[in-house]
């Protein structure tokens, strides 16, 4: 006989739930069940990742929620009244029931609100279809009616519930808990009503740990949560009898005189198929004019960027498939080759049906420029794409700098979307996200959640105070851990801890306990740049809530790589400070001097600039400022906008090792020398030194022929540190490179000389 638990509880029950989701599934694996359910409460925060885990375990996930119902009305809010609630348990069948369950819980927080998200059963009954609902734990309505004797009304409401949901998918859910007397009675009189009204049973185990020796972790968790003394007998806790994950022995165990309800679990089991559609982009319709494709509008808008970008006049016309061609020319550029990438980027861009996502992106930067609003030049790969400088994205030529726009869209990558990361000046960023919304509609434009999980130091002094300990105690060896730090790795790496922990009973109590807690979800808020953009509205595919109950804007319950996980445009909008100065400046400037500067006018040769860094004069620079900083550029002594570049790309652990070389070999005091003849052109600007990610790119393509977009695996491989790609890459390097007539020694010789600049 199999058995699946039905009603599980994750840490996304937040300060209720122990268990990680690679915990939790672990140990369904160790306990060899074939399947799971997870059902946080009131939330689906961790949906998407039980959902891809289990499924990269071989496991089925079944996904569901523990939901809330109001006591009569989701819209009453009656103080003293309505602040009680009830447990309905409810599992999706197939993709209507997930969409059913998503309106249900974003119904619940965005209008049913009242110390806790909840439905009643009119909400119910319109988006029961596809949903298997079980009648909850002690806490259910039902349940709760029969512990107050209230034995025909609770039947009434069993039968009401068989109606919402129908009679294929509503069960009755036993529990064995020996050590609640109402448990007992509830079961006693649901077995009753499952003979008398013909509606099936199922056992469940309410689950909010996995072993039997995690319920004091648990509870000091809820201590957390409710922030509730230890020796107060009548605080919340669960420690009257055991919720953990039991193994299906032991469950079948505890059912084996009503074996009904251990085989129902597997009924329901096949009933749900829910899969989610992963990786397919679901991009927001953009409004083209004139009837034109996303494609032919890009090209237009691309077209008339290189006139205003590079002067050259550009018309289109297709000769031998080349695309578009140079008609007349006045520019010191390349024509043909500034033609020719944009060929290239836009034949990438229609392969990967990408289009509207520039044309998205483009319209509201350009909107914020026109209004105003200071933009940053670009951040991130992004500057690697001459269609996002030609639609005005960003400010960096690529062409002028060598930037690879395979390092921001691979075409021989199968990823989701491409990833441009938008800097606005923070007190103006939020007009760029309401345009956004009235643009696209204020029920397809969201901010996106985030959770703060407990960390080391925290959670030592969270434990402790839970445990009654004196602040002081713990907050010493809180210090003894340093940032960034696992307990784990404190333990193993810090002796004075290690022996505090061997020989303090006191403190060995607060570290395992603090070991079990540590990275589990403490509170949800908003991501800090994080937005969604969806083509259809967002409660049809994700569940919205309030960041807090009091606040009126909507966030979504998926954090930012589960939404890109099923292919919604995620766009960060972050709001930099340095910018707000900038464009306080430039108003000053306007003011007093009746000047209107716009920043991509400044020159990058300005002498005055340089002999001022050369100075250590950075205070107030955005990633110039900091002491260590100015230091090198008093020994650097920049002359170029390429020195400072270099400068702030070196500045950070592991490459900061070659200032003082690239320092050295600037000023002469060291000699340029190259491995190989064919490094010199890559290398020449940064002084023989491997600084950027293109330049590795081009390495590879130049010395073992790579493609541009093998040259991206390679750059990841070695970024990531990833130890089997390093392998299969260093294998594939070295073959290449000999092939090119470069011998074996030497090939591996360059390929450790390209390690470190990882």
């Amino acid at each position: 006989m199999k058995f699946t638990h039905l009603h599980v509880h994750s840490h996304y029950s937040l300060l209720d739930g122990l268990p990680k989701i690679d915990e939790l599934l672990d140990y369904v694996k160790k306990l060899e069940m074939d399947s799971i359910a997870l059902t946080d409460h009131g939330v689906l925060y961790g949906a998407v990742e039980f959902y891809k885990k289990a499924k990269a375990k071989g496991l089925k996930p079944i996904i569901g929620c523990e939901l809330y119902t109001a006591l009569e009305r989701l819209d009453q809010k009656r103080p003293k009244i309505d602040d009680k609630r009830h447990h309905l348990v409810v599992l999706v069948k197939n993709s209507q029931g997930y969409k059913n369950l998503v309106k249900l819980i974003t119904k619940a927080h965005l209008e049913g609100f009242y110390y806790k998200p909840r439905v009643d059963d009119e909400l119910l009954s319109q988006y029961s279809e596809g949903l298997i609902a079980l009648s909850g734990c002690l806490q259910g309505k039902i349940p709760k009616l029969i512990v107050a004797n209230k034995i025909e009304e609770a039947k009434r409401v069993a039968f009401k519930y068989q109606e919402i949901f129908g009679k294929e998918n509503f069960y009755l859910e036993l529990q064995h808990h020996p050590n609640l007397p109402e448990q007992k009675k509830v079961n006693k009189v649901l077995i009753s009503f499952s003979k008398e009204l013909n509606i099936p049973l199922v056992a469940s185990n309410d689950s909010h740990y996995l072993k039997k020796e995690d319920a004091k972790a648990q509870d000091v968790l809820m201590m957390i949560n409710t922030g509730a003394d230890p020796n107060d007998p009548e605080r919340l806790t669960m420690k009257a009898d055991d919720f953990s994950l039991r193994s299906p022995t032991e469950m079948i165990q505890n059912f084996e005189d009503i074996p009904e309800a251990i085989e129902n679990t597997q009924k329901i089991v096949e009933q749900c198929n829910f899969e989610f559609e992963l990786g397919k982009p679901k991009l927001p319709s953009f409004e083209v004019p004139n009837n034109k494709t996303p494609d032919e509008y890009l090209k237009e808008l691309c077209l008339a960027g290189i006139k205003k970008r590079y002067n050259i006049e550009s018309r289109e016309s297709r000769v031998e498939g080349r695309g578009l061609r140079v008609h007349t020319q006045r520019s010191t550029f390349d024509a043909q080759k500034i033609i020719d990438r944009l060929n290239y980027e836009l034949d990438v861009i229609k392969q990967t049906g990408f289009a509207s996502y520039f044309l998205i992106v483009a319209d509201f930067v350009n909107w914020a420029k026109k209004n105003r609003i200071v933009v940053g030049p670009g951040r991130g790969s992004v500057g690697g794409s001459l269609v996002a400088y030609l639609l005005n994205i960003t400010d960096v030529d690529p062409l002028k700098y060598n930037l690879l726009f395979e390092r921001f869209l691979n075409p021989e990558r199968a990823a989701g979307l491409p990833d441009i990361d938008l800097d606005f000046t923070d007190r103006r960023r939020d007009e760029v996200i309401e345009y956004v919304r009235k643009k696209y509609g204020q029920d397809k434009v969201a901010q996106i959640i985030t959770f703060g999980t407990m960390a080391a130091r925290a959670v030592i002094r969270d434990v402790g105070r839970a445990l009654g300990y004196p602040y002081g105690y713990c907050d010493k060896i809180a210090k003894m851990i340093p940032f960034f730090w696992s307990l784990q790795q404190t333990l193993k790496s810090n002796a004075e801890f290690r022996q505090l922990y061997e020989e303090d009973e006191k403190a060995r109590t607060l570290i395992d306990f603090a070991k079990k807690l540590e990275g589990v979800a403490r509170h949800a808020s908003t991501h800090a740049c994080g937005v969604v953009i969806s083509k259809e509205p967002l409660n049809n595919i994700v569940p919205l809530q309030h960041p807090t109950q009091n606040d009126k804007n909507i966030v979504t319950q998926y954090e930012m790589y589960t939404i890109e996980d099923l292919g919604l445009l995620k766009m960060d909008f972050l709001g930099l400070k340095n910018l707000t100065i900038i464009e306080d400046t430039l108003a000053k400037i306007y003011s007093i001097h009746g000047k209107s500067i716009k920043i991509e006018d400044i020159p990058l040769d300005d002498e005055k600039t340089y002999k001022l860094l050369q100075k250590g004069g950075g205070k107030g620079l955005f990633q110039l400022e900091s002491e260590g900083m100015q230091r090198y550029l008093k020994q650097l002594k920049p002359t170029k906008f390429e020195d400072i570049v270099a400068m702030v790309a070196l500045y950070r652990p592991g490459p900061m090792q070659f200032i003082p070389e690239y320092i050295a070999r600037k000023h002469g005091k060291k000699k340029v020398e190259y491995l190989h003849p064919k490094l010199k052109p890559i290398l020449e600007s940064t002084y023989g030194i491997c600084i950027f990610q293109e330049q590795l790119m081009q390495i590879a393509q130049e010395l073992a022929g790579f493609t541009m977009a093998e040259a991206d695996f390679l750059r990841k491989a070695i970024g990531k540190k990833i130890k089997s790609l390093l392998l299969e890459q260093k294998e594939k390097m070295i073959k290449g490179m000999i092939k090119n007539g470069i011998k074996e020694n030497f090939a591996q010789k360059i390929w450790q000389w390209v390690l470190p600049f990882a």
